[in-house]
């Protein structure tokens, strides 16, 4: 998983509540075995309006998405994280998340950012305000001191939970987590294994042993 330390990005807004995983990745594009390969089917139904905020090239390249309340709710598919991850996204900033997708999300190297309401209205307004000009809204998002601020003056601080926070600065999943014990782990693999494993013999049936 890749490290989250400093993130300076154009920011695309969706001003939307109730964004439900279904809605960020429909259900018949979930046959994947893989991770990859979801981004493209991003907001897929809601793409085929050419007004929608994906289409615009003026958000091309956005690695921040903010959005209003109760991002992430419905369904608990991690396919909802993978597929923003895929398409490129990094941070997402709204009121509130979902439990289940607040999770998912941490997981897959996704840092989510909770903010009042009013801060992220204006964060909307400002990234809105921007589309159809020649300038781009940026905000420069530091988990490394938990701020975020853009060049017009907003600057706030946020919090987040201190295990969650160690996990994205050093880019561990649970896979990674795990593998930062693999020695201990080894050394009880080999420790269990003289114990109480006992070979089989000839003469039984296959894993079976045979007493004499």
């Amino acid at each position: 998983m890749e490290k989250f330390r400093t993130l300076h990005s154009t920011v695309m807004p969706l001003d939307r509540v109730n964004v439900d995983t279904d809605q960020i990745i429909p259900k018949q594009f979930l046959k994947r075995i893989e991770r990859t390969g979801y981004g493209e089917f991003l907001f897929f139904d809601w793409r085929k309006n050419p007004d929608f905020e994906l289409n615009n090239p003026h958000y091309q390249g956005a690695k921040i998405l903010v959005a209003a309340r109760n991002f992430g709710c419905g369904s608990s598919r991690e396919h909802a994280a993978w597929a923003l991850s895929d398409y490129g996204f990094r941070c997402v900033i709204a009121p509130t998340f979902a439990d289940i997708f607040h999770s998912n999300a941490g997981k897959n190297g996704i840092l989510l950012i909770t903010l009042p309401d009013d801060q992220v209205q204006t964060l909307l307004d400002r990234a809105a305000q921007t589309r159809s000009s020649a300038d781009h809204y940026q905000l420069t998002v530091s988990l490394e001191d938990n701020t975020i601020r853009d060049e017009q003056g907003f600057s706030t601080t946020f919090s987040i939970d201190p295990f969650l926070r160690d996990c994205l600065l050093e880019g561990l999943d649970d896979i990674g987590l795990t593998l930062r014990h693999a020695d201990a782990l080894d050394r009880f693999e080999k420790k269990h294994d003289a114990a109480f494993w006992v070979a089989p013999t000839t003469g039984g049936r296959s894993g079976e042993s045979v007493n004499a």
